[in-house]
């Protein structure tokens, strides 16, 4: 899926952690897309009047207040296996929300829901394994950042029916997720090995696309406690994505100089090895 003006230059001073991006690069970045220069303008301009983004210095730009704490959000995948606890067998619960009039408010809650991997027991009442560092009080906080609505309740639940037990555990396909961990896995380091072979905006671009895809499925995986999915296979999944991320900074470093006529070095390192300090374009 290519990204649009709009996913890519938030994308990217997420990225940057906080420092500015200027207008430049971003034109340059979303060239690679077939993105044009008056695109990236239109966008920046709208984007900055939605509060998403502010201007830092002239002809640069960098993430608004509002969407930091979401991007912080997304960027915890790096420890999010750090996160989890061991599983005690009880669930965290979330109940009612906004009304369903209000379509704005209760699709950012659904998302939140989804990102920390809650799926729906009963109508109206989804649950989780409480097996994240911090329990009901952390998830609750992660999940109003997130955008779920005040309205809901989110509180522990344990002591289940057998029949609703049963029920709970399975709502995730444990054998799907753990097949989808391998099937990345693999897609991922094959790309690794072939990467070097390509040109370098082919490098930058189909690295994007493929470690965004990969990103996108930590950030949104559920996180689940054994022996409701195969740890291993996760956790091995999880270094993937790093080593991806790490090839991908790099790339993009070396990209985005070459196109602005910067020294770069001349070869990029697609290992674990002195991997490039700070963000992908600083």
């Amino acid at each position: 899926m290519r990204p649009t003006a709009k996913s890519l230059i938030l994308d990217l001073l997420s990225v940057a952690g906080g420092l500015a991006f200027p207008v430049r690069k971003l034109t340059v970045a979303c060239s690679l897309f077939d993105i044009s220069e008056n695109s990236v303008r239109v966008t920046l301009v709208r984007l900055s009047a939605a509060g998403l983004i502010e201007a830092a210095g002239r002809g640069a730009y960098r993430l608004g207040e509002s969407a930091v704490e979401f991007a912080s959000e997304v960027s915890s995948w790096r420890t999010a296996e750090t996160r989890v606890r061991q599983w005690n067998g009880d669930y965290i619960a979330v109940h009612g929300g906004a009304p369903i009039s209000d379509r704005v408010a209760r699709k950012r809650g659904q998302r939140a829901l989804q990102m920390l991997g809650f799926r729906e027991l009963t109508r109206g009442l989804s649950v989780r394994p409480d097996n994240l560092e911090g329990g009901v009080d952390s998830v609750r906080t992660r999940l109003h950042t997130l955008g779920l609505e005040s309205e809901a309740s989110v509180f522990r639940a344990s002591a289940f029916d057998p029949a609703l037990e049963v029920r709970a555990r399975g709502l995730w396909d444990a054998k799907e997720l753990a097949a989808s961990y391998k099937r990345s896995r693999v897609r991922l380091g094959a790309w690794l090995e072939r990467a070097p072979g390509l040109e370098l905006d082919v490098q930058a671009r189909e690295a994007f696309l493929l470690g965004g895809s990969a990103i996108r499925q930590l950030v949104y995986d559920p996180m689940l406690p054994a022996p409701l999915v195969d740890v291993d296979e996760r956790r091995a999944f999880v270094e993937a994505v790093r080593k991806m991320d790490k090839a991908g900074r790099a790339i993009w470093k070396r990209f985005l100089g070459l196109s602005l006529g910067s020294a770069v070095p001349s070869t990029v390192q697609l290992t674990d090895e002195n991997p490039p300090p700070g963000g992908w374009i600083q």
